[in-house]
């Protein structure tokens, strides 16, 4: 069974944190929607770690756009 996450005090408390050293000001309810939004992603990203994949399995390619037309491509 993989560790435990985060609680939900937890994430809020680092959110009050980093906003305290970025010096950005962060009422409640706005912490209280940041901490919501890296919880959830939290879970998607267990969800994604949790799937099996053999050493074999090879990562998809990283997307690089194509340039703009006229442009070098260097």
């Amino acid at each position: 069974m993989p560790p435990a996450g985060p609680t939900a005090a937890q994430v809020l408390a680092h959110v009050h944190a980093s906003a305290a050293l970025l010096g950005l000001p962060l009422d409640e309810a706005r912490a209280q929607a940041v901490a919501g939004h890296l919880l959830r992603s939290a879970g998607l990203a267990a969800l994604l770690e949790a799937v099996p994949m053999p050493p074999d399995l090879e990562p998809a390619e990283v997307w690089c756009p194509a340039p703009f037309p006229g442009e070098d491509p260097a």
